[in-house]
């Protein structure tokens, strides 16, 4: 209601009912089935999740009377298209969003930028611009598409944002087919919410009449409402699932190099009983992947009999094999943990990730999906450089991860990890923990000795990684200003780094 009585044309995002809740009593199974489609059924990429399902809504209506934190327009690179989503926006926002879009200065395809909300009942509005289609260019659009959601939603979770009401960002004028754009929105809000799903509340997809059938059909894909709808709709799925974000994978940009180009290669009867065909871009599924004869690869390995390249490719099809596994599993359990999550971005402008030894119960878990949930979230972080920070600020000895599983990990990660890792920076040290790495780097890995710095007080990593690029826990700031000082904005390079 507005103050003069009359009811309000805006729609709060709360009264909307859920995914997750729609034909509930179609979808509701006893725990007995649960348990034997957990058994004996292949499990999908998209997992049931409850929680995710109760975070998504899908509604037929105009986006621009949604009333949540954000809602999102989609335009041009200039900012002036005329579709029904923003015209809408446009009417209902008044004539302040538009000098408020002159001081953004356009936006390039894939991105998302932000203004206020204006008279909308929305906080504010994320501009972002789709990309147009042409079937010959179709791995850019899909590349485009999927940044435009992302974007968006990285957005919103840096902004601390709990509530997204999304249009259909592929507008007919620009020719995207709505259901091929579709399956790349769902799937990317998908993996988004698997990663930093504590973040955000509620994802509304705003569809028309048209889209809404659409929606209705592929959202059972990607937000299955039971373990029977999960099974029932993996066969549907597309070939390309995206990678651990839900980005488009592009078998065609892999390269790949041969030892002695033009020659036949050793072990030639080996190659020919599959080893040397690189199958793992087909699909994550299990009925899509080929394997030879795995025992007798295993046997050969210990025999010795292998090429090195054979063996670098039993190794990659056995990393694809936890990868597989890693976006499959439900691992929201090890997730709330939040002991490993990116932040900003070093001096050199690569990729920090962080790693908070307090928040591993080492005793208390699962180790094996500890090692799952790490391969979920770096193998897109891994193919360009980053660095790794490890705070060990106050852990005792149930968070300390022993020799064997840390030598597990690294022996199954793949190469781009071991690569594109520039730097660990281990924060707050112990003489114990400085010995055993010391042995570990020296005797069990390779090559990762001198990556390693310790570093006894945030005013040394400050010289490596601005403070604003990273997300401490409180605890780690609270015992460095005892141990070490409050520390500052600004320091002088650190001779130990």
């Amino acid at each position: 209601m507005d103050p003069l009585g009359a009811p309000s044309q805006f729609v709060d995002v709360d009264t909307l009912p859920s995914w997750g809740n729609s034909c509930e009593e179609q979808l509701t199974t006893s725990d007995t089935a649960a348990e034997t489609y957990q058994e004996e059924t292949i499990r999908s990429p998209f997992l049931y999740n409850k929680d995710i399902n109760g975070k998504v809504v899908l509604w037929k209506g105009d986006v621009a009377l949604l009333n949540c934190t954000a809602i999102v327009n989609t335009s041009n690179e200039s900012l002036t298209d005329k579709n029904p989503v923003s015209e809408s926006i446009f009417m209902l926002a008044g004539p302040d969003l538009k000098e408020d879009l002159q001081k953004l200065r356009g936006c390039r395809t894939g991105e998302a930028k932000l203004t206020k909300g204006f008279n909308l009942a929305a906080r504010f509005i994320i501009h972002t611009v789709g990309p147009k289609y042409k079937s010959r260019y179709r791995t850019a659009a899909e590349s485009s598409l999927y940044s435009c959601y992302r974007n968006v939603l990285q957005l919103a979770k840096e902004q601390s944002m709990s509530s997204v009401g999304f249009c259909v960002i592929n507008s007919a004028k620009r020719g995207y087919p709505l259901e091929d754009a579709t399956h790349i929105a769902l799937r990317t809000v998908r993996r988004f919410l698997e990663i930093h799903g504590e973040t955000i509340e509620k994802v509304v997809f705003a569809v028309s009449e048209l889209e809404e059938a659409t929606y209705q059909k592929l959202l059972p894909l990607y937000f299955p409402r039971s373990l029977k709808e999960e099974s029932c709709s993996l066969p549907y799925l597309p070939a390309d699932i995206g990678n651990a974000e839900g980005e488009p994978v592009v078998p065609e940009r892999q390269i790949r190099i041969s030892e002695k180009p033009g020659a036949p290669e050793d072990n030639q009867e080996e190659e020919d009983e599959g080893l040397g065909v690189d199958l793992s871009f087909i699909g994550s599924h299990a009925f899509a992947r080929m394997e030879g004869d795995i025992d007798k690869q295993r046997r050969l390995i210990l025999q010795g009999q292998l090429s090195e390249a054979a063996l670098q490719k039993q190794h990659q099809r056995n990393y694809n094999r936890w990868l597989c596994q890693a976006r499959s599993e439900d691992l929201s359990d090890i997730a709330s943990l939040k002991a490993l999550y990116q932040t900003g971005v070093d001096n050199c402008g690569r990729t920090v990730m962080v790693v908070v030894g307090r928040n591993i119960p080492v005793t208390l878990i699962d180790m094996d999906k500890a090692l799952l949930y790490f391969i979920h979230v770096m193998d897109h972080i891994a193919v360009k450089e980053y660095v790794l920070v490890y705070f060990h600020t106050l852990t005792s000895e149930y968070n300390h991860l022993d020799s064997d599983f840390l030598k597990k990990l690294y022996d199954v990660v793949d190469v781009k990890y071991k690569r594109n890792l520039k730097a660990v920076y281990f924060v707050h040290p112990t003489f114990r923990s400085k010995v055993s790495t010391w042995f570990f780097t020296t005797f069990s890995v390779s090559g990762l000795k001198d990556k390693i710095h310790h570093v006894d007080s945030l005013h040394q990593l400050f010289s490596a990684i601005s403070p604003e690029q990273i997300d401490f826990p409180p605890f780690v700031l609270e015992y460095d200003a005892r141990e070490n000082g409050p520390y500052y904005t600004s320091y002088p390079p650190s001779p130990d780094l």
